[in-house]
């Protein structure tokens, strides 16, 4: 059978050297040294997305690798592509590096300056443990379905790093709503904050907790243990590392504490959504480096688009993330905006995500002054945005949101009933006093006008009866009151009435009091009726 090896060194010289003695190996096949940590890395994860029979049966890591320390990209390599067998090359074989090489998960260390035996002992008893690994875990294929783009094997959770083109574009946010929906969706999920100096996950969640990364800063071993120790359990069942309460303890988590709180968290979750904040540090560096996808956050406009370029640039120059490889989020985004995604995807070079965060801060305000951004409305348009960002990213499990999000969305809908009934219930308890009001001043309108009404119709019924009294003989004055009083309803019957002989007409006069709500309440209103009628049996 024959070994692949691919060496991994950062010395010219020694790169020739080990060329010319894995060349001498019998049944190896060497490939060309790689110069770098993220070629190398690079490398690996493009043949494990071709098959995982392609990755080589050997890596040879030299201690002067870069940019990451040797020891850490081994840890990373173990974590990532478990049944590759790393061997690391030092110039000190000191039992103190041997013991820790071997907690880094290496299979053995070789000796500088190079020599054939221990390299040829090295490397074959590495193949042997990887044929071994890769029979136990299925054939080399069966167990180790590896994510695309180098991620951890089934098993180790997905890594994603969100930051920010530069301050106050969403990035806490965004990290926040990813892993909502991640939960959500029935995954175990980490949120981690890397803003070490002004992060505000806690804010954003109503959390109060004194642990936090910094705690992790002196432990060289982080135990599942010590991580949850420092991992605070959400109500949401997100499991959240916080960044310190003080910001100058953000310069004890260097790179390595970074590297090692990642690989934790990835053995510990299915999904790990790291906040790097908007400035380039160490441990954020890091964090982009390992991720399986990295975020950068934007918004429409010229500074933001200048800033994303930067940083992008900067993450090449380090070697870091490529341009090609970095996933530009659109934040605050308007149909009307001049700067579209493709415009952002052509001056940074990076792959735009396929949808955009719309521009709806009042639809956040109440969550996030609330300290509650678990509770912010599933209609919410930058919600819906955001959780779909998530599936974009596969961060989600389609059945599993879908029946989330129909739990989720029937619950909303009964929330919103009651509360609608409860604020019908509210306006109609303000509103009853004005309703009162208007009915009553209605009311009294009516009996005004009834009123008026009444006292016409007795008037012209007294000057009636006045005239006919007087052609008859009778007395005309009291015919003319009992008429208007027989044409009162008794609750009027106070009226005053008076009926006078103007010559050719009886003019009757009837005066009645306007009742106040019920008539025989009055409050001094009247109202005057008069009529009148010729004389009959008189020339005009």
């Amino acid at each position: 059978m024959t070994t692949r090896i691919l060496p991994a060194v950062g010395d010219i010289e020694t790169a020739r050297a080990l060329s010319g003695l894995t060349g001498q190996l019998p049944d190896t096949e060497p490939a060309l040294p790689v110069g770098d940590s993220t070629a190398l890395l690079d490398t690996l994860a493009r043949l494990a997305a071709e098959s995982v029979d392609e990755l080589p049966e050997v890596v040879l890591v030299h201690e002067r690798i870069g940019p990451v320390p040797a020891l850490d990209l081994i840890r990373d390599l173990v974590l990532r592509f478990p049944a590759v067998g790393v061997v690391l090359i030092t110039a000190d074989t000191s039992p103190g590096l041997l013991t820790a090489a071997m907690d880094s998960g290496a299979r053995g260390i070789v000796g500088l300056p190079l020599a054939y035996d221990a390299l040829a002992e090295r490397v074959q008893a590495a193949a042997a443990w990887s044929t071994g690994m890769r029979r136990h875990l299925g054939n080399g294929s069966g167990g180790l379905e590896l994510y695309a783009g180098g991620a951890g094997p089934t098993g180790a959770g997905t890594v994603v790093s969100v930051s920010g083109a530069k301050g106050g574009v969403g990035t806490t946010l965004t990290a926040v709503q990813l892993a909502l929906a991640a939960q959500a969706s029935g995954r175990s999920v980490a949120l981690l904050d890397l803003d070490l100096q002004s992060g505000d996950v806690a804010s954003y969640l109503d959390v109060q907790f004194r642990r936090s990364i910094a705690d992790l800063a002196a432990i060289t071993d982080i135990t599942p243990r010590i991580l949850q120790d420092a991992v605070y359990t959400h109500e949401t069942g997100i499991g959240l590392l916080l960044a310190p309460a003080d910001g100058e303890r953000g310069e004890e988590v260097t790179d390595r504490v970074a590297r090692q709180t990642i690989a934790a968290l990835r053995a510990r979750y299915d999904v790990v959504i790291v906040d790097c904040g908007a400035y380039v540090t160490a441990a954020g560096a890091t964090a982009v480096e390992l991720a399986d996808q990295a975020l950068l956050i934007v918004t429409p406009d010229v500074v933001a688009v200048r800033a994303a370029k930067r940083v992008v640039r900067l993450w090449d120059r380090l070697q870091i993330r490529k341009a090609e490889e970095t996933v530009t989020v659109v934040n605050r985004h308007g149909k009307g905006a001049e700067i579209q995604p493709a415009l952002v995807e052509r001056v940074t070079g990076t792959r735009t995500a396929r949808g955009t965060v719309p521009a709806c801060f009042k639809e956040l305000q109440a969550a996030v002054d609330a300290g509650r951004m678990q509770d912010l409305d599933s209609r919410s348009s930058v919600k819906q945005a955001l959780w779909g960002l998530a599936g974009e990213l596969g961060l989600v499990d389609p059945d599993a949101a879908a029946a989330a999000g129909k739990r989720g969305g029937l619950a909303l809908r009964r929330k919103a009933a009651s509360g609608d009934r409860g604020a019908v219930t509210l306006e109609f308890a303000g509103m009853f006093p004005l309703l009162l009001v208007v009915m009553a001043i209605l009311w009294q309108c009516a009996l005004y006008g009834y009123t008026y009404s009444l006292a016409g119709n007795a008037a012209d019924e007294a000057a009636r009866a006045a005239t006919a009294a007087f052609a008859a003989g009778e007395g005309a004055a009291g015919a003319c009151s009992d008429a208007a009083r027989q044409h009162l309803p008794d609750a009027w019957q106070d009226a005053a009435v008076s009926c006078t002989d103007e010559g050719a007409v009886w003019k009757a006069h009837v005066s009645v009091d306007v009742p106040v709500f019920f008539p025989g309440f009055d409050a001094g209103w009247h109202v005057d009726g008069e009529a009148g009628a010729a004389k009959e049996g008189e020339d005009g």
